[in-house]
C-alpha cells in the first residue's frame, strides 16, 4: 500500500479547499510520519506560495523565530547558499536591516551562536531578496523545513491545511 493510500481519507479532507479542521495538527503529524519527505516538501512549498497564508518571507521569519539555534543556523546557511554572497552584499548595502549578517558573509558558515543574534526581521528581508532573485528558493527552504515538521506546526492550522492540500494533489505512486 502506498503512502497516498495510507493517508487517503485524511488527505481527502484537504484536497480541494485546504481548509483547517479541528484535527489539522493531528492529521499533519500523521501525514508526515507516513509520507515521503519529498511529498511533505512539496506540500510546504504550496503553503509558502499560497494566497491563503502569509507571504513566504513572513513565514520564514516566523519559523526562524521559533527555531532552535541549530535550526536557525541550518536555515541561514541554506539561505546564504541559495542567495549567494552577491545578493546578500547588495541587500546589506541597501540598508535592509540585515547588518547582523554582514560578518557572517566573511566566514561563509553560520554557527548557532551567530544565528541567535540575527533577528527574524533580517531573515524575512533575506528571504524576500532571495525569492526575488530565485523563486526556487521556496522549494529549497521547503525541503529544509520538511525535516522539521514539529517546527512547521508553529505556522498554524491554516498553513498546515494548505500543506496537506498540496500533498493531497500529488498523484498516486509519484513517490
Amino acid at each position: 500500500m502506498s503512502w497516498f493510500d495510507q493517508l487517503g481519507g485524511i488527505l481527502q479532507q484537504y484536497a480541494s479547499a485546504g481548509q483547517p479542521t479541528q484535527n489539522t495538527e493531528r492529521d499533519f503529524d500523521q501525514a508526515v510520519t507516513v509520507a515521503p519527505r519529498e511529498a511533505v516538501s512539496q506540500g510546504l512549498a504550496e503553503a509558502f506560495r499560497s494566497d491563503q497564508t502569509p507571504p513566504f518571507p513572513n513565514m520564514v521569519g516566523q519559523l526562524f523565530g521559533n527555531s532552535t539555534g541549530s535550526q536557525r543556523a541550518g536555515m541561514l546557511n541554506q539561505l546564504i547558499a541559495i542567495a549567494g554572497p552577491a545578493l546578500l552584499s547588495g541587500a546589506l548595502q541597501h540598508g535592509s536591516g540585515m547588518g547582523n549578517l554582514g560578518g557572517l558573509l566573511q566566514r561563509g558558515q553560520v554557527t548557532e551562536q551567530d544565528a541567535e543574534r540575527v533577528p527574524p526581521q533580517a531573515v524575512e528581508e533575506l528571504a524576500r531578496e532571495a525569492e526575488k532573485r530565485d523563486p526556487s528558493v521556496v522549494d529549497r527552504i521547503s525541503d529544509f523545513y520538511s525535516e522539521h515538521p514539529g517546527l512547521v506546526k508553529s505556522l498554524g492550522a491554516a498553513a498546515l491545511a494548505v500543506a496537506m492540500s498540496g500533498m493531497a494533489k500529488q498523484k498516486r505512486g509519484f513517490f
